[in-house]
């Protein structure tokens, strides 16, 4: 601001000024890494044994963490791209605050599968100089965003598996994963519940409205069955009281998918194939080429110049 225009000011108007300057001065000068984001953050492992549990293979655990963090992670970059993209600003929020929770969840895991490998990776590592291959989230989370209707339609699918999953790895053997999972339970049920919502209204609605919820569960209907064939990590963390055999999650998800439809006025999509061989799948590191377009993106900016910090 020029003099002049200082001169001509009247004392309210300059202490407010001053008032801009310090509040500038405060952010450019504040040590905590997370002022962007806001205050009072509590950290939901303060306090948590972080030590493997006993008996507990390393690569097994850190295999594990993979998995259930790249099912968030990719989620929530899906979920991020409809910022400015969805039918109304509030669902804009909604959904890119649903994105915020699973890429919290993401972060956790992919820290805890870099402290149980024991190869000095961090979470960003993981995120942003792993090739397709290496990546283990399941399929129906890095299917290319289809419309509204199909969006609320995979939401409801994979928040339902999620909070079924979550809700028993609460009682882990493995103080990290059971402190994650207690905090991820109270996101993702409000993540079914916002979805759920979305498909009722969009199936009892307009005939259009129906039609798309309709045309949106066929599309992500075959990605289902996926979601409970237990990949051999996952049965060995099941039977050492670590992990969760997603076989066991098929009852609670049919009943409440049958719930929401039939509440929806709509019917249950039929059966897609059972998946026979357990190979070719996102949990083996087999994708799509879906998969490889959102990490050219995702990946892009930490690859440009690696090792820089922001």
């Amino acid at each position: 601001m020029s003099s002049d225009a200082s001169a001509s000011s009247t004392p309210a108007e300059r202490a407010h000024e001053l008032s801009l300057a310090d509040a500038y001065e405060a952010i450019n000068e504040a040590d905590d890494p997370r002022w962007a984001y806001g205050t009072g953050f509590a950290d939901p492992l303060a306090g948590v044994d972080t030590r493997l549990p006993a008996g507990v293979d390393g690569a097994d655990l850190a295999a594990y963490c993979l998995m259930l963090g790249d099912d968030a992670l990719i989620m929530s970059h899906r979920l991020q791209e409809w910022c400015a993209r969805a039918p109304e600003l509030e669902e804009e929020v909604a959904l890119a605050n649903v994105a915020l929770d699973l890429l919290g969840q993401a972060r956790l895991l992919l820290s805890r599968a870099g402290a149980a490998e024991g190869a000095g990776r961090d979470e960003d590592a993981f995120a942003f100089l792993r090739e397709p291959g290496e990546f283990r989230n399941v399929r129906l989370a890095e299917a290319e965003n289809g419309d509204f209707g199909q969006e609320t339609a995979r939401l409801l699918i994979f928040s339902t598996w999620r909070l079924a999953l979550l809700d028993r790895l609460a009682g882990s053997r493995d103080p990290v994963l059971a402190a994650v999972a207690a905090k991820g339970v109270k996101e993702v049920a409000y993540h079914r519940d916002y979805a759920a919502g979305w498909v009722v209204r969009l199936g009892d609605g307009t005939p259009y409205s129906r039609l798309r919820v309709i045309e949106g569960l066929a599309a992500v209907w075959p990605d289902v069955a996926e979601l409970f064939v237990p990949h051999e990590v996952e049965s060995r963390l099941a039977e050492a009281g670590v992990g969760v055999d997603p076989a066991t999650l098929r009852e609670e998800f049919d009943a409440v998918i049958h719930h929401v439809l039939t509440t929806a006025t709509l019917t249950v999509p039929a059966a897609a194939p059972p998946v026979e061989n357990r190979t070719g799948r996102g949990r083996d590191g087999v994708h799509t080429a879906a998969l490889t377009r959102l990490l050219a993106e995702m990946q892009s900016v930490a690859r440009a110049d690696r090792g820089a910090r922001w």
